[in-house]
Order: structure tokens, then sequence, then C-alpha cells
């Protein structure tokens, strides 16, 4: 649970410190609003990889498993694109207090969203681990 409260609270933090310094997003706020913009993200974060992988599992049984001789490498270099997505249905969903404009922003910042996201499961990897 702690480790769940320090992610959205990181989050929060580069809501408020980090993103807004990347030319296209706007963050319009105090530090309770980056607190619920943080959770919106990770949960659209949730939405948009469970519809990814939908997609793709469809697709893959759908043609008996060929699709994966496109989606493995569409997922490395594309992995940066969901949480870009993510940002943007955020952005969408609550435009008064953050505004992202241009796919160029919104994927910037999906990569300090996913690096807050690698660091926080790092930790909690660490934590499972020693425990």
């Amino acid at each position: 649970m702690i480790r769940l409260i320090v992610k959205i609270l990181l989050s929060a933090v580069a809501f408020i410190a980090v993103l807004p310094m990347i030319p296209g997003i706007d963050f319009h706020g105090n530090f309770i609003t980056a607190v619920i913009l943080s959770i919106i993200f990770g949960i659209m974060m949730w939405l948009v990889e469970l519809v990814a992988f939908t997609i793709a599992a469809i697709w893959t049984v759908g043609t008996v498993g060929l699709a994966l001789l496109w989606l493995i490498p569409l997922w490395i270099f594309g992995f940066w694109i969901l949480p870009a997505l993510a940002l943007i249905l955020v952005a969408n969903s609550m435009p008064a207090y953050l505004t992202v404009t241009g796919w160029i922003p919104a994927v910037l910042a999906g990569l300090v969203m996913l690096a807050i996201g690698m660091a926080t499961s790092r930790l909690i990897w660490h934590g499972t681990k020693a425990a």
C-alpha cells in the first residue's frame, strides 16, 4: 500500500514540476489536483493496456499466431505510445487542469510517466524480494 502511495505522489510531483517543463503541456492546479490526475492517469493507463492486450489477443488467436510476427516488434518499438495515449485521454477528460497540445509533448511526458512507473515497479520488486 505504501508503494502505491509513493507511486501516486511521484506522479503528482511529475504533473506539477516535470511535465510543465515540456513545451506543449500545461498544468493548472494544486497538489491535490495533481494527485487526482495521477490516479486518473493510472486508471487510464490500465484501460489503455487492457484494450491493447485484448486487441492483441484477439488478433493473435484470429490469425493462429501469425500476428505475433507484427505484434512483438510493434510492442518493442511502440511501448512509449501507451503512456502518451493515456496522458492524452487524461488531458481530454480533465481539460481545465491539464492540456496537452500534440503527440510529441505527449510522447515526451509519457516517457517521464513510464520512467516513474518503472522506478516504482523496481522499488516494488526489491521490496518483495527482501520481504
